[in-house]
């Protein structure tokens, strides 16, 4: 009987830190892993990859904020869910 405690105990405790760190790791920040402009379109791209899903994803943004975030860079994408 005391295994059998032991062993649900461990499955509790496993399950509910999986869910601990997914729901920290909700989020729409990542790093910077490339840039560029197309002026086609009049956009200042950078492109982040999540720091929860590893997902890439391109967000265009102003001149100003492109030119400041650089390769390497942490960033976080707002009024934007996570990707």
């Amino acid at each position: 009987m005391k295994k059998v405690i032991l062993v649900l105990g461990m499955i509790t405790i496993a399950l509910s830190s999986c869910k601990k760190e997914s729901e920290l790791c909700s989020s729409n920040c990542g790093t910077v892993v490339n840039d560029g402009i197309n002026s086609a379109e009049n956009c200042y791209w950078l492109e982040i990859q999540n720091e929860c899903t590893g997902n890439k994803k391109v967000f265009c943004f102003d001149q100003n904020t492109w030119f400041n975030s650089h390769v390497g860079d942490s960033f976080c994408v707002t009024n934007e869910p996570s990707w």
